[in-house]
């Protein structure tokens, strides 16, 4: 029994052949599929992390409108309250008017109490205001303190996995191309032998 060469023979080496290319399309079909998925990832993160900022930056904005509304009432209703008294202040000093000098002076002095307290009322709102306008300042410095915080520690994660991703990626590279030389190797060595 010498060497025989001829169709019979070469077809398990084609047959080999296809095995080899086959086996190594799947694996690399497989560490595609894996560096889609971490890419998916990555993706999904990012997009939730900038759907959270919005959504915070809205809710901000939602409460300083809130405050800016409530402030534009509680104006309002100042105004009115003292358009109202001012309007029956008037009234009052014109009915007054035809009555005697000194119930006009001791009216004149209600008058000025009235304003005198409702400046005290008004001075105390607008230090309430500003009071309020600094704890709402200093919450939205903390607040944002906190996101950036918060996105430099999110980014260091993802730049963490992203180079334990490349590091893996690497690792399989490194494996799948020894698999394959040795791979290689075998065929080489059964092609030397069916020729021998």
């Amino acid at each position: 029994m010498g060497n025989r060469k001829g169709p019979g023979n070469e077809k398990p080496k084609d047959t080999l052949k296809e095995e080899l290319i086959h086996e190594f399309h799947v694996i690399s079909e497989n560490v595609i599929d894996q560096v889609k998925l971490v890419a998916e990832g990555l993706m999904t993160f990012r997009e939730e992390s900038q759907r959270n900022y919005q959504e915070l930056r809205s809710e901000m904005k939602n409460g300083y409108d809130t405050l800016a509304r409530s402030i534009t009432t509680v104006d309002q209703r100042l105004s009115q309250a003292i358009t109202g008294v001012d309007q029956k202040l008037t009234q009052a000093i014109t009915n007054v008017d035809q009555k005697l000098d000194k119930t006009r002076e001791e009216l004149k002095s209600e008058i000025q109490e009235v304003r005198h307290e409702l400046q005290s009322e008004i001075q105390g709102v607008d230090q309430k205001v500003d009071k309020t306008r600094e704890e709402l300042k200093s919450e939205m410095q903390s607040t944002k303190q906190e996101l950036k915080t918060e996105i430099q520690e999110s980014r260091k994660e993802v730049l963490a996995a992203t180079k334990f991703s490349y590091a893996e990626l690497d690792r399989r590279l490194t494996t799948l191309e020894r698999e394959f030389v040795d791979l290689k190797v075998r065929f080489e060595k059964i092609e030397s032998r069916s020729t021998s």
